[in-house]
């Protein structure tokens, strides 16, 4: 019978980073309350909670970077929202932030979750962060802890040493 490796939000150990951008707050706000009681719902100590603020979403990748790479934290949260406007700014954005997230995750081995809402609309980002369609903030936390459970039960990498 075969291993079946699976997180378990519940068993989480460890820190939990979040990251929020302030621009489009009445949004990120609703996010990171989301996040906050799903991490509450699952026995998660606010002492061992640290959110950091950041400007919009361009910059929460740096931040991110900064917080898997510690080794402090189990997982990464990132949350974000960029709505489009009348030009094609936003399209720039969500991609480098997108590929910067994964890059981050891949890199450090720390579970970095993509919270970054890429809406049509005000309505679409609303409804997103807590209005008709859920809160993403919530979900996006709930796999981080998933993720953070299941990297926990992983066997770590084996690096060849090199010869000086």
């Amino acid at each position: 019978m075969p291993r079946h490796l699976e997180g378990q939000p519940g068993e989480t150990k460890g820190a939990v980073a979040i990251v929020v951008a302030r621009y489009n707050e009445s949004i990120t706000s609703n996010l990171l309350k989301g996040a906050l009681e799903a991490l509450q719902e699952h026995q998660i100590p606010d002492d061992l909670i640290s959110v950091a603020w950041v400007p919009g979403a361009w910059e929460v990748a740096l931040v991110a970077g900064r917080l898997a790479d510690s080794g402090d934290f189990a997982a990464v949260i990132c949350l974000a929202a960029v709505i489009r406007g009348e030009t094609t700014h936003d399209r720039y954005i969500n991609q480098q932030v997108s590929h910067s997230l994964g890059q981050i995750a891949l890199r450090s081995g720390v579970p970095t979750l993509f919270g970054v809402l890429t809406c049509n609309s005000l309505e679409q980002a609303i409804n997103r962060s807590g209005g008709r369609v859920g809160n993403k903030g919530h979900e996006c936390a709930v796999a981080a802890l998933e993720m953070a459970d299941l990297m926990r039960q992983m066997p770590t990498a084996k690096h060849e040493s090199s010869a000086d």
